[in-house]
């Protein structure tokens, strides 16, 4: 049957003509959403210089940036899930740029706080819609079409700092208003994609009545329980290696800044390239098993990491973030076969709680490392993927593949 159902998909995706046009294109627009909202954090050091703002201030700013937009998001999704805004997209994205232009002008800090705000509406209308696309283009291949659009952000939030490092810090403040380019670009890619994706409204309400999740209302409601739980060993985990990897590193080893930037693009690098794999491998031989092998896989290597030399250290961060990171779209896409019709929705929660989960556990951790060690931390945080053992209560949708497309 699974055969069946995958031979199917393969021929719809071939079919139809747009379907891996419009996946590059919301993938790109994602690099191109996340390289801006990359940018925010990535200029407090000027912006700290420039307005005389003290700690306090600058986590106001990081506050207004993730209530709008993670706690948004699900609100966003709820929203369109009942009445669908193909162009919403594009419309988002300028308020993504209508805040960035006050970022690189801003000439107090409630302007600040302000532009904050709308770069981080912008996401909030971003996220969940555009996993809503991907999941319509897909032509049944729900994790490779996650895939493909989740890579995107993560190659953008690689590249936004960097980006900061050779363009913002070097030219100031007003350096900012040049990644309006990048919006404008974001804006015009995603009229396209606005219009592809309202010709396919009706066939889209079509599926939705004919959708059903199968399970009792309690079962859907302990199973996103858990899978709340496996994010929260994922992000948190995520947020100590993203973080703090290079402290580590040049505390542990004694390496040079330069070393360590170089390891952690390693660790990202294979990170993106777990993401991209995942999905395709979980649409092969089931969501949950990707799940399960992807977040209590990892256990071995987390808890081998803090005792390994630098070249292990090196080794495992890359073995780690490949396997970790092939859960990112098997999550996403195994919630949305959860709650059928509900993909904005779902979206919005799950990116929401990444998101959300990254600064929050970036703060604790951050805190904790203050108090004892980074060594700590990491000997600490080696053993959240043992949560992956609540995988096996997950049950298994597979035969939810059979469904349509439309989300």
């Amino acid at each position: 049957m699974q055969k069946a159902v995958t031979a199917e998909a393969v021929r719809g995706s071939q079919a139809s003509g747009t379907v891996f046009t419009v996946l590059v294109a919301i993938s790109v627009s994602h690099m191109l959403n996340d390289l801006i909202q990359s940018l925010v954090p990535a200029i407090y050091p000027i912006l700290k210089a420039s307005y005389d703002l003290d700690f306090s201030q600058i986590g106001l700013i990081t506050l207004t940036f993730q209530v709008t937009a993670s706690l948004l998001q699900p609100i966003v999704g709820h929203f369109t899930d009942r009445r669908p805004l193909p162009y919403s997209l594009a419309a988002g994205m300028g308020f993504t740029l209508i805040g960035l232009l006050l970022l690189s002008h801003a000439g107090q800090f409630a302007v600040l706080l302000v532009a904050a705000a709308l770069v981080g509406l912008g996401s909030s209308v971003f996220h969940p819609e555009s996993a809503r696309v991907a999941r319509l283009a897909s032509g049944g291949r729900f994790g490779m079409a996650q895939s493909v659009f989740q890579v995107g952000g993560n190659f953008g939030q690689a590249l936004g700092p960097l980006l900061a490092a050779f363009i913002v810090i070097p030219h100031g403040q007003r350096s900012v208003a040049w990644f309006s380019v990048a919006a404008l670009l974001a804006m015009t890619i995603l009229a396209f994609v606005g219009r592809w994706y309202k010709a396919r409204i009706p066939a889209r309400r079509a599926a939705i009545r004919r959708d059903g999740a199968g399970l009792p209302r309690a079962r859907v409601v302990i199973t996103l329980a858990i899978l709340v739980l496996l994010l929260f060993s994922k992000y948190i985990y995520l947020a100590s290696l993203s973080n703090f990897y290079t402290f580590y590193l040049i505390q542990t080893f004694g390496v040079t800044v330069q070393v360590s930037q170089l390891l952690l693009f390693l660790f990202l690098g294979a990170f993106a390239a777990g993401v991209l794999i995942g999905g395709p491998i979980g649409d092969r031989i089931g969501r949950k098993r990707v799940i399960w092998a992807s977040i209590l896989g990892v256990l071995p290597f987390t808890l081998a990491l803090p005792y390994a030399n630098l070249f292990w250290t090196a080794a495992l961060t890359v073995v780690i973030g490949l396997v970790l990171a092939s859960a990112s779209s098997a999550i996403l896409v195994y919630a949305q076969e959860l709650l059928p019709g509900r993909v904005g929705l779902v979206s919005g929660i799950f990116f929401g709680l990444a998101f959300g989960l990254g600064g929050v556990g970036a703060a604790v951790l951050g805190a904790l490392a203050d108090a004892t060690s980074i060594q700590f931390v990491f000997r600490l945080c080696a053993f959240l993927p043992a949560l992956g053992l609540l995988a096996a209560l997950l049950p298994d949708l597979r035969g939810s593949a059979a469904r349509s497309a439309r989300g």
